[in-house]
This record gives C-alpha cells, sequence and structure tokens, in this order.
C-alpha cells in the first residue's frame, strides 16, 4: 500500500501539523481522528488495514489528519470562547491547506469527509457547512452538538454561546437552515451515518436524521448493536460505508 507522511508550518494554525496519505488515485477521504485523537490513529488500530482492498484498487485515497483537540474543545484551561475561535482556525486549516493539498496530489474530484467519535462531528460539521466542496460524508459513532450533556460527557463549551459557537453545531445551524442553495447542495452529498444502539449519543444522531428528514435532505442512518464505539467495529464500518 503505498503511503506517504507529511508535515509542515501551519499558518492558519501557527504550529507544525502532519498528516499521513495511503493510496494514489480515486475518491479522496479526509478522514478525521476520533476525540484527541492523531493522525496516526487509525493505522495504528488497523481501520486503513480495513480498506486495503480499496485503496491498493484505486478507488480511495486517504488522507488521515491530525486534531488539535486539546487546544480547543478539550481545553478547559482556556475561555470557551477561544475554544471555539480555535476551532475556526482548525477549520480554515483543513479547507485551506489539507484541501489544497489533496487536490494537488489527487486531480479526482470525488471528496469524501469522513470521522470516527469527535472525527464524526468534525467531517459532518465541514461538510454541511461547505458542501459544495464534498461529495459524501460519513459519520461513524458521532456527536453533533458539543454543547449537549449526556452521561459523562460534558458541553464542551461551558455553557457559553454565540454566533460562532451555533454555526458550528449542526443539530444547531441545519434545524434552522433555510437557504435554498445550502439545501440542495447538501442533499446533492452522500450521507451516512452510522451508531451503536447503546452509544450515548445515539439521540444525537437521530436527532440530525429528524432534521435532515425535515428538511427534505435523503440520508442514511444504520444502528448498530451494542456501543460500537471502538476500532473494531469502526474497521467493519469502514469497509461497508466507505
Amino acid at each position: 500500500m503505498k503511503r506517504e507522511y507529511h508535515k509542515w508550518y501551519s499558518p492558519n494554525l501557527e504550529r507544525e501539523m502532519e498528516l499521513l496519505v495511503f493510496g494514489f488515485s480515486g475518491a479522496k477521504v479526509l478522514f478525521f481522528p476520533p476525540r484527541m485523537g492523531r493522525f496516526f490513529d487509525y493505522e495504528n488500530w488497523k481501520v486503513i488495514a480495513a480498506l486495503e482492498k480499496k485503496i491498493n484498487s484505486g478507488d480511495l485515497q486517504i488522507f488521515c489528519v491530525d486534531s488539535i483537540d486539546l487546544e480547543s474543545f478539550y481545553n478547559s484551561f482556556v475561555h470557551p470562547g477561544y475554544r471555539i475561535y480555535r476551532h475556526i482556525q482548525y477549520e480554515k486549516y483543513v479547507l485551506e491547506e489539507v484541501l489544497p493539498l489533496a487536490n494537488l496530489i489527487n486531480s479526482n474530484p470525488n471528496v469524501i469527509s469522513a470521522g470516527c467519535s469527535l472525527g464524526a462531528y468534525h467531517a459532518v460539521n465541514v461538510a454541511m457547512r461547505h458542501p459544495n466542496l464534498f461529495c459524501k460524508v460519513v459519520g461513524l459513532s458521532g456527536r453533533y452538538d458539543l454543547t449537549e450533556s449526556k452521561g459523562y460527557f460534558k458541553d464542551l463549551l461551558s455553557g457559553f454561546h454565540n454566533d460562532f459557537v451555533y454555526f458550528n453545531m449542526p443539530n444547531q445551524y441545519l434545524k434552522n437552515l433555510e437557504d435554498s442553495i445550502l439545501i440542495e447542495q447538501i442533499s446533492n452529498m452522500d450521507i451516512i451515518l452510522a451508531i451503536g444502539k447503546e452509544d450515548p449519543f445515539l439521540e444525537s444522531n437521530y436527532t440530525l436524521s429528524e432534521i435532515l428528514n425535515e428538511k427534505g435532505i435523503s440520508h442514511q442512518l444504520f444502528e448498530w448493536e451494542e456501543r460500537a464505539h471502538k476500532a473494531r467495529y469502526w474497521r467493519k464500518m469502514v469497509t461497508i460505508y466507505f
């Protein structure tokens, strides 16, 4: 399997960032790591190995993106206003640095946004906010409103709310979306959500599904057995949904 390592200083984040690329052609997959994860996690957990056949056949090229969750949503040492600001910088890094690199490496016009756990949030949020850039989005074991508390998963913005928070929580801004052009662009994407029936974020997925249904946006929601919030499940999911 072809594997490339990339590292550069990000002007948007003002720090060095790393990523891994697997494959040589096909649809480009921006693959966001789970909560506080790293760009090498999916390789270490053999999630990439599960996709080896599709990668080696030239059907998919996977771009494993790094995260800065410990500097944004999971940085309890800073004001929540800075947490969402840092997240917005991260989105700019993805759109202005990672995506152009992917397009330079691979001219295939099809781009898929995907992720597991908090990576599913990143994948769904960026795709819903910029649907013209993606043909498909896959959210596995995701949470789509980080301001809601569920069990030991707390509100990651500590009760803080402003327009930046609102427009980065899919279950908030999509509910009131009325822009017909954006709705059409979102409808043009293949939208796949998968969640375990014992996952604490099950309700969040059904809320998103209901919102999409209300907007007339076609999508698929798959409910798995147990909690299904581990790499052994994600290895199976990616072979089905990617």
